[in-house]
């Protein structure tokens, strides 16, 4: 099937040769199904090497970026991951692969329906999709091995912090709308210790009222 060799492709040229290395990782994005989260008209451009648009202005994350987000988690399988910014479900989908239960937090109620939707369309059954805003968390799932924003935020929310564990991971985009800084994080001592992974352009993390 075409879109299937497309998979592959994206795996091994966008992904493999560009420095993602976590076995794990490349095997996830190379099960889910990335056609499923996209709008019908863009099915075609589902495994295109960029961005592509979602309603209300959001976007699917570029492969590259979503693996770079993914794989500094440093997932094992038994962890509880949440995510912020979880727009059509996609890497929710990646990370239900390497993670034992995760939480995706959208604001949109729309894109909360089709992530549910597209989800359950493809049997994954140990994500939780919930509307809220994100920069609160979920305080019902903490604490957190892992956390991943796919959205920028000036600066780090605390109560992300506040409901990471110790030693666990938190990946966000940090900046303005045109220049940002991709961050992992690791906790230690109940503070944040960051290094860069690469510069980034992500649409900025929604407030809610």
């Amino acid at each position: 099937m075409q879109l299937e060799k497309e998979r592959a492709n994206m795996v091994e040229y966008q992904l493999r040769r560009r420095g993602i290395r976590d076995a794990r990782v490349l095997a996830a994005m190379g099960e889910v199904p990335r056609e499923v989260f996209v709008p019908e008209s863009l099915r075609r451009e589902a495994y295109a090497d960029g961005a592509l648009p979602l309603s209300h202005g959001q976007t699917i994350s570029q492969p590259l970026m979503v693996a770079m987000s993914v794989e500094a988690l440093q997932l094992e399988g038994d962890e509880t991951v949440l995510e912020v910014g979880a727009g059509s479900g996609y890497q929710a989908a990646v990370l239900s692969k390497l993670a034992k239960k995760v939480y995706a937090v959208e604001i949109i109620p729309d894109l909360v329906t089709n992530a549910r939707r597209a989800l359950d369309s493809i049997g994954i059954d140990n994500v939780e999709v919930i509307c809220a805003d994100g920069r609160k968390g979920w305080p019902a799932g903490a604490p957190y091995d892992g956390i991943v924003v796919a959205a920028a935020a000036e600066d780090v929310p605390e109560a992300l912090v506040e409901q990471l564990k110790e030693g666990g991971r938190l990946v966000i985009p940090v900046g303005g709308r045109w220049g940002q800084s991709l961050q992992a994080s690791r906790k230690v001592k109940g503070k944040l210790e960051a290094e860069e992974l690469c510069r980034c352009v992500f649409v900025p993390l929604v407030h809610g009222s």
